[in-house]
């Protein structure tokens, strides 16, 4: 007579498969709530970019925060800076931010213009170009520029790691508005603009996903075939 199998659920291994499977499926749903979340707010941004801009002015409040918003004025060259470490496609540049003297009042704006290569050597800071007459400009209101890890009090002058906008207007005297634009829609210009979307990582997300439910069938796949016994012929 040849050998055979027998199925014997032993209750240990069982029990392990199971706790392994409810946590692949518990794990797999976050990262899909994170992706429909995430999907939900790349939605939203696309909607918010599309509607009309708002206007900036002298009187203009954090209420704007997240907002399409748009203003004239005239930059002042001589406070640009240039944020550090800014990496794009394997690069090292750097983000150039400047105060936008409004044309409605005498308030000023921060705005970031984008993003430009640093040179072959660091002994010499690239100097953007800045245009000298009225411009208008319109980009996302962001409550404040990204902040990196920093040893020691921020430097002042022209090269930084961060920019805190209210620090900034203790320091300059400029009546700064209370938030910073991300400018997204300048042309021939140098600068790159293509800024981190809320819905960055949602694919990772559903990798993960896939990554998770698998894993819990595998455990179920697992219990059963270590269930099986070989049965030798008597």
């Amino acid at each position: 007579m040849r050998a055979g199998y027998s199925f014997r659920p032993r209750f240990w291994p069982w029990l392990a498969a199971a706790l392994a499977c409810a946590a692949g499926i518990a794990l797999g749903q976050w990262q899909a709530r994170r992706a429909l979340e995430r999907q939900a707010l790349g939605r939203e941004f696309d909607a918010m970019l599309q509607a009309p801009a708002i206007e900036l002015s002298s009187a203009s409040s954090k209420e704007l925060i997240g907002k399409h918003v748009a203003a004239r004025g005239v930059f002042d060259a001589a406070r640009v800076v240039l944020l550090d470490n800014k990496i794009r496609d394997g690069r090292v540049g750097y983000e150039v931010v400047a105060p936008l003297r409004l044309a409605a009042g005498a308030a000023y704006v921060l705005v970031n213009r984008g993003w430009i290569a640093a040179g072959p050597t660091r002994d010499a800071l690239p100097v953007p170009e800045l245009p000298a007459s009225e411009v208008r400009i319109d980009g996302l209101a962001l409550e404040r520029l990204p902040h990196a890890l920093e040893s020691g009090p921020p430097p002042a002058g022209r090269l930084r790691q961060n920019l805190d906008v209210g620090a900034y207007a203790a320091e300059t005297g400029l009546p700064l508005l209370p938030f910073v634009v991300e400018e997204h829609h300048g042309a021939g210009d140098a600068f790159r603009r293509d800024w981190p979307r809320p819905d960055a990582g949602a694919e990772r997300n559903e990798a993960y996903e896939l990554q998770w439910y698998s894993l819990a069938a595998l455990a179920v796949v697992l219990a059963i075939v270590f269930s099986f016994k070989r049965v030798e012929p008597r």
